[in-house]
């Protein structure tokens, strides 16, 4: 009897890219989410660098910092811990609190609130993590360098703000235990709405340097909460599911017209003092995007100096022999074959990384 087996080589520097999608093409019989495939894309690493690297400040009367672990593959936080001894395992878990554990559809929920995409977040965890994903990817592809520490921090700090009203929501005497997720969502969409109308943002990275809410933002939080409640608690005639109902997009459009208004004549005084212009937000994303344009550039000239002039020679032959380099790109390259007597700039790393995508095409690896 013989068995006919598929026997897939995959190049080690491509096996975070493809593995995952011979799994997806290939699983006919156990469910695997949408999440899982978009964990290697180039966004999901940079958030888990800055997650390891970037730590928080001590929050409260606390003196010890700590990180925030970003869980870019299903499990890594447990994974982490499992070859530890009892001491290490208690050291990661001070440097890396539980409750500072957050996943790829945590964040997209953080996110997709305050992106006018609260009904989103009411169809569940998978469709909205598609939803911001589909987004990311496409500004990804327009400009990486907005994907930067600062945007790190922001993120964080809307985690904060996100778990704050969860527990704020669950707290209150009017809540009877059900749609708490839809309430966390539309009632920060709608202090969103509200900061928005005002050509203003929240201030998020004030959130981040406490690490906690104030009770400013807290009051203003349960207001909002409040009106959500009141307004989902009694949808349009005819329509009988609230979570339903939820997941439309005409109920975000209904409270952004009836209960926006109410919302901000009823928020706390000092609610104002914790927004910033549009402006101000504009000059700090400039300056974050420069400074990660300058890691990017130092960082890729990292790598290409990692790798030998005979590989970039190799690189050079393989592509100059197809017709598939540029005049200038063949002019790089050259320079590349130097190294390290002659090496390369942070412009041209860049532009030598993305040849070695070409050359794999062309079937060449690098040498380890």
């Amino acid at each position: 009897m013989f068995v006919q087996v598929k026997l897939s080589v995959v190049d080690a520097d491509r096996s975070e890219t493809v593995v995952p999608r011979i799994s997806e093409y290939a699983n006919t019989q156990n469910r695997v989410s949408a999440a899982d495939f978009f964990s290697n894309h180039p966004f999901h690493v940079r958030m888990e660098g800055f997650s390891r690297r970037i730590w928080a400040p001590t929050a409260g009367q606390s003196t010890r910092e700590t990180k925030w672990f970003y869980e870019r593959t299903r499990g890594q936080y447990a994974d982490a811990q499992s070859k530890l001894t009892a001491a290490e395992r208690r050291r990661f878990t001070a440097e890396y609190p539980k409750a500072q554990m957050f996943t790829k559809t945590d964040l997209a929920k953080f996110e997709n609130v305050w992106d006018d995409a609260p009904h989103w977040v009411s169809l569940g965890a998978q469709k909205n993590f598609a939803h911001y994903a589909q987004r990311i990817g496409a500004e990804w592809e327009r400009s990486q360098d907005g994907f930067n520490e600062f945007y790190y921090k922001w993120v964080i700090a809307r985690a904060i703000v996100f778990r704050s009203t969860e527990r704020l929501v669950s707290a209150q005497p009017w809540y009877n235990g059900g749609y708490r997720a839809n309430i966390v969502a539309y009632a920060l969409a709608m202090l969103g709405e509200v900061a928005r109308r005002r050509k203003q943002k929240i201030d998020f990275i004030a959130v981040w340097a406490a690490q906690a809410t104030d009770s400013v933002l807290g009051g203003a939080i349960t207001t909002a909460a409040a009106l959500v409640n009141e307004e989902i608690m009694s949808p349009p005639t005819g329509i009988s599911n609230i979570s339903e109902w939820c997941k439309k997009e005409a109920c975000w459009q209904k409270l952004v017209a009836a209960r926006v208004p109410q919302l901000e004549q009823s928020l706390p005084a000092g609610f104002f003092d914790l927004l910033v212009t549009q402006e101000d937000h504009a000059v700090v994303l400039r300056d974050a995007k420069k400074t990660q344009q300058i890691d990017d550039g130092i960082d890729a000239q990292r790598k290409v100096l990692a790798i030998p002039a005979s590989d970039w020679a190799r690189i050079q032959k393989a592509l100059a022999a197809n017709g598939w380099l540029t005049s200038k790109e063949d002019g790089v390259l050259k320079i590349a074959m130097q190294i390290p007597s002659k090496l390369p700039t942070e412009r041209q790393s860049k532009i030598l990384l993305q040849l070695i995508d070409k050359a794999r095409l062309e079937g060449v690896t690098l040498r380890k």
